[in-house]
């Protein structure tokens, strides 16, 4: 599921939770956590966030189309 942010925007001080880049995704967990992602990060990642029914949201629609 992809949504837009409800969540404060991301900014540039949010960073990638793998490799401290800009962080352009944030995954919520339906536990609740929380993860940041850049763009390449979050595109490798996201058939496994997907499996794991995390919210995504991010402030460009076209990253993980």
């Amino acid at each position: 599921m992809t949504t837009t942010l409800t969540r404060p925007e991301l900014t540039a001080a949010d960073r990638c939770d793998r490799c401290s880049a800009a962080a352009k995704v944030r995954a919520i967990l339906p536990t609740g956590g929380e993860l940041l992602f850049c763009g390449h990060h979050a595109r490798e990642h996201k058939a496994k966030l997907a499996e794991l029914d995390a919210e995504i949201q991010q402030d460009d629609d076209s990253l993980l189309t």
